[in-house]
């Protein structure tokens, strides 16, 4: 895909951070959006930042990913809008702040839920529209999270680990009906991931993470995903220093190990 006019992109949690710049992003290609998240209101203000032009469209659909029966309906609606989705972009996700031994299994299921079981139910329900039409992309926002744990993020990582598994078999299963599947792995981006991530009590940690204020910009990594895709990248890394982890764990196992644990929880 390398034009976006008449596109129709649909975002999940777009309504601040990653999605709301995707949006943005794909906008001023001339794309049509779908945007949903939880909150209607911060949905309307990205609406509004956006405008109107001539020959695009907005949607907007307020829902939440682990409403999992809701999920064929709002798929309907889009249906019915648009007549088609060309591009899934997963993004909802809630992130954690919490040491395993403390984390009840709850709030580790509601992790799981957010970001594993909600990201593929809504995969699901859009998959027909998409092999009906022999073309379409489903993009996963990962984390550098899913290639290995770090502290205070064991039921976050669990769940982007699970993410790899199931996208890189659904992209196996797929690709001869002309669809396309592209795992993203971020680093730290400047977003309020840290702020809305989930304590031991279930609570927001209510914070920005000192490294997290320092990361790179979404509408950066917004910039990275839309060439990903016009190059039909399966993968792609965006961050900073922290994503020399990744190779490391992969050449030098022993070496991460030892590097990995002098690095301070946050």
């Amino acid at each position: 895909m390398k034009d976006w006019n008449g596109r129709v992109i649909w975002i999940t949690g777009a309504s601040s951070g990653i999605g709301e710049a995707l949006a943005h992003a794909f906008w001023k290609r001339g794309a049509s959006l779908v945007m949903s998240a939880r909150r209607g209101d911060e949905l309307e203000r990205v609406r509004m930042d956006l405008g109107m032009r001539p020959a695009q469209h907005i949607m907007t659909i307020v829902m939440d990913v682990t409403d999992t029966t809701s999920l064929r309906h709002h798929v309907n609606l889009v249906h019915d809008f648009y007549g088609k989705v060309d591009v899934l972009i997963n993004n909802a996700g809630i992130s954690q702040r919490s040491w395993a031994a403390d984390t009840p299994l709850e709030v580790d299921r509601r992790i799981m839920d957010v970001n594993f079981f909600g990201t593929v139910a809504l995969t699901k329900a859009v998959l027909p529209g998409m092999i009906s039409a022999g073309s379409g992309a489903i993009v996963v926002i990962s984390s550098i999270s899913g290639k290995f744990g770090f502290y205070l993020r064991s039921a976050y990582a669990a769940s982007k680990h699970a993410l790899h598994g199931f996208f890189d078999s659904l992209r196996m299963e797929v690709w001869k009906k002309g669809l396309e599947v592209m795992i993203v792995c971020p680093g730290k981006i400047r977003t309020n991931i840290s702020v809305n991530a989930l304590t031991a009590d279930g609570t927001s940690h209510g914070r920005m993470d000192p490294g997290q204020e320092a990361g790179r910009s979404p509408e950066a990594l917004a910039e990275k995903i839309i060439r990903g895709l016009e190059k039909g990248q399966e993968e792609i890394y965006f961050g900073g220093p922290e994503m020399k982890a990744v190779w490391i764990r992969q050449y030098f196992p022993k070496l991460f190990s030892r590097l990995i644990r002098k690095q301070k929880p946050e």
